[in-house]
Order: C-alpha cells, then structure tokens, then sequence
C-alpha cells in the first residue's frame, strides 16, 4: 500500500492546498509543518505557473504573487523547499503543477526529483487521460502517483478514468474553475456510486468546500475533502501572519470531516 493511500486508513481524510512561494517560500514551509498540526491528512502544493487554467481568482492570485516575488518562485526553488522539509512533515505531499513546466523540466527529471525530495503525488489539471501514459509510465519508476481527476461528465468516461486511478481519485464537484461556492448542486452521489462501481481507490471531493458544513456533508460521502481557495485566501488576506488563521481553519475542518469517520 502506498503513503497516500494509507493516509486515508481509518478515517475521512481532509487534504489541504496551497501556492509554494506564496507570501515566501519560507513561509510555505511553516504552512505545511501548521496544517499538519493541525490534522490534514495529505497536503498539495502548487507550483507556481503563469497560466493556471484550473484555477479561479484566489488561486490564479497567488501565483501572481508568487511568481512577482523577488527572486521569483521557480520549480527547482520549490523542490529545494519540500526538500527541507524532510524530518519536518511526515503526511504525503503532492504536487500540483500544470503540464508545461513538467514537460519542460523533462518528464524523466521531475519525477526523479520528486523522488529525491519525497513528493508522493502529482496531480495535472490540463493533462488529457488519453496522454497520460507516457508520464505514467515514468512516475511510477519513481514511485510518484499520477491522481487522476473526474468531472461531472458522462459514464463511459468516469469509468475509464476510475478504472487506472492511483492514490487516490479527485472528484471535482462542479464543473469550472476552483474557487469558494455557496452551494454544491452536483449529484455527488451518484457519480461516486458509478466510480465505486469499478475501482476501491479512495475519493476525495475537491473545488468549492470551504465551510465544515460543506466538508461534514462531502465526508459522508466520499473517502476525504480537499481546500485549497478557502486556505490561499487566508494566505493573501495575513501574508506573513497567516500561519494561526490557517492552522485554526483547518483544525475546524478536520473536526467536521471527523463526525463523518
């Protein structure tokens, strides 16, 4: 069994996100040891990118910010960064990145980096299902978990996804950008009992939760939520002070997903 799917043994996992480089990459690292105190099961963070197309204005946002900062925030200061954090933080990290930096970077390259700092998973919003095998094929030489995502979309589609699914499965919970939703319309239910219908892998619900009432509603259903808005905004409204608002947020997170273990 692999860290990430351990990370969800026995109980409703809530996983964390956030930008690396934003306010600092040095507060990056305080963020991640803070949720960890907090409770969150696996923690992904993003690599800055100038193009976000899955992200929504808080997000998007922050790469801004990250990217602007001096020095920048490039993705081997971002490997040099989780790299420092071994002995730190013991919850699976997972990179979310977007699929030109990775190409550029070498495919064969990332992932033995994210080897060598200890990334357990990568999650690539714009790489389509039908090419990601080549990628794969490599991150799993390397012992990094390729997490699928699936959209509310059709049957045939879900299952062909759920079917290869490692680590575990990001069910996005409306169709569009990330970002905090008031409600969440989505038959939730109904797509995960199709996904279960092919694959154990566990599911987490991610795009919109931001309230425990949303993470206990989404826990009772699915293996584990995921935040990433709720958080980032924190980020950018404290910068460098965020540290006890984001660890309090998601300590009250936790306890909601607690209630539905």
């Amino acid at each position: 069994m692999s860290r990430i799917s351990e990370s969800f043994m026995g109980k409703k996992a809530f996983i964390g996100f956030l930008t690396a480089g934003d306010p600092s990459l040095e507060k990056t690292k305080e963020l991640i040891m803070a949720m960890e105190r907090a409770g969150a099961a696996l923690i992904e963070i993003g690599i800055p990118f100038s193009d976000p197309i899955a992200e929504g204005p808080v997000i998007q946002d922050a790469n801004i910010r990250a990217l602007s900062a001096p020095g920048g925030c490039t993705t081997e200061q971002v490997f040099t960064m989780v790299d420092e954090l071994k002995g730190k933080v013991t919850v699976p990290l997972v990179f979310l990145t977007y699929l030109n930096p990775v190409f550029k970077y070498g495919y064969e390259a990332f992932c033995r980096r994210c080897q060598k700092v200890g990334i357990s998973g990568l999650i690539i919003p714009d790489l389509p299902y039908e090419e990601r095998d080549e990628l794969e094929n490599i991150a799993q030489n390397y012992d990094v978990e390729l997490i699928s995502l699936i959209a509310p979309t059709s049957k045939e589609r879900i299952r062909k996804i759920a079917e290869k699914a490692r680590g575990y499965l990001y069910l996005v919970s409306s169709m569009g950008v990330t970002g905090v939703r008031e409600e969440i319309t989505t038959d939730l239910k109904e797509l995960i009992t199709e996904i279960r219908q092919v694959t154990d892998t566990p599911i987490a619900i991610g795009f919109g939760i931001s309230s425990p009432e949303q993470a206990m509603a989404c826990s009772s259903i699915a293996d584990g939520v995921i935040v990433g808005s709720a958080i980032v905004k924190r980020i950018g409204e404290y910068g460098e002070q965020a540290t006890e608002p984001v660890e309090n947020y998601v300590i009250s997170m936790v306890e909601a997903c607690k209630g539905q273990a």
